[in-house]
């Protein structure tokens, strides 16, 4: 079985890492790419928030000088029982 993440990450030279976000959901993803791409066309500030916990503002002038990077990392069962062993090894320690 494999799993499979979606990652967004943008990141700002003089203020760093602005957001940097995990998704389970192809399409979700898929949503939040077009928004991110339809406000960078239409010169917008990114703005977010899902209802319970998760809020992003970026304004159009930072959001342009930034650098999104995305990435789709793929994971086995086992690479994910490995880690979690790993994790839990360094708890007991």
């Amino acid at each position: 079985m494999t799993l499979t993440q979606y990652n967004i990450r943008i990141e700002h030279e003089k203020f760093g890492e602005l957001m940097k976000e995990t998704f389970v959901d192809p399409i979700q993803f898929k949503l939040f790419l077009k928004m991110v791409q339809g406000c960078l066309e239409l010169k917008n500030n990114l703005t977010f928030f899902n209802g319970s916990d998760f809020l992003v503002h970026i304004p159009y002038k930072h959001l342009v000088d930034s650098i999104i990077i995305t990435n789709t990392p793929q994971y086995s069962a086992a690479d994910v029982l490995i880690s979690r062993s790993k994790i839990e090894a360094e708890k007991t320690k």
